[in-house]
């Protein structure tokens, strides 16, 4: 282990601050629902241009687009879960009072061990991402 005094220079930070973002929306196949919508086929593929239509159904909840997101993060980056220590959630919706997003978040870091991730949950409107945005880079 290296021990700095205050008289020597520390080494420069490195990949400190925001390296990513992401965002998950769940696709679903357009021609899928012209069957089950009973529609000819092209209906909405050839009549409205579209192949996928991205939104979320009743199986899905904030806890579980935080967890896909960060977990695309994870593997799109190649981020090893016991680099980070720093976790900030913007969201203006909770699945219930009792449980954070963060909580659920921090399964996949606890899970490679790594359980020291400071950070909160800001919840408020549209402000809650910026939010947590702004401290993130502060």
């Amino acid at each position: 282990m290296t021990v700095f005094t205050p008289e020597q220079d520390l080494p420069r930070p490195k990949d400190v601050g925001v390296l990513a973002l992401d965002i998950y929306f769940p696709y679903w196949c357009v021609s899928e629902l012209e069957d089950y919508d009973g529609v000819s086929k092209g209906t909405y593929t050839i009549g409205l241009g579209q192949e996928y239509m991205a939104f979320t159904d009743d199986r899905e909840d904030t806890h579980s687009f935080a967890l896909n997101a960060v977990c695309g993060l994870l593997e799109k980056y190649n981020i090893e879960p016991n680099s980070i220590g720093r976790l900030e959630v913007g969201t203006e919706t909770i699945v219930d009072k009792s449980k954070s997003v963060r909580t659920a978040i921090m399964d996949l870091f606890t899970d490679a061990g790594n359980l020291d991730v400071e950070g909160v949950d800001l919840k408020n409107a549209c402000y809650g991402p910026t939010a947590a945005l702004f401290n993130a880079i502060n």
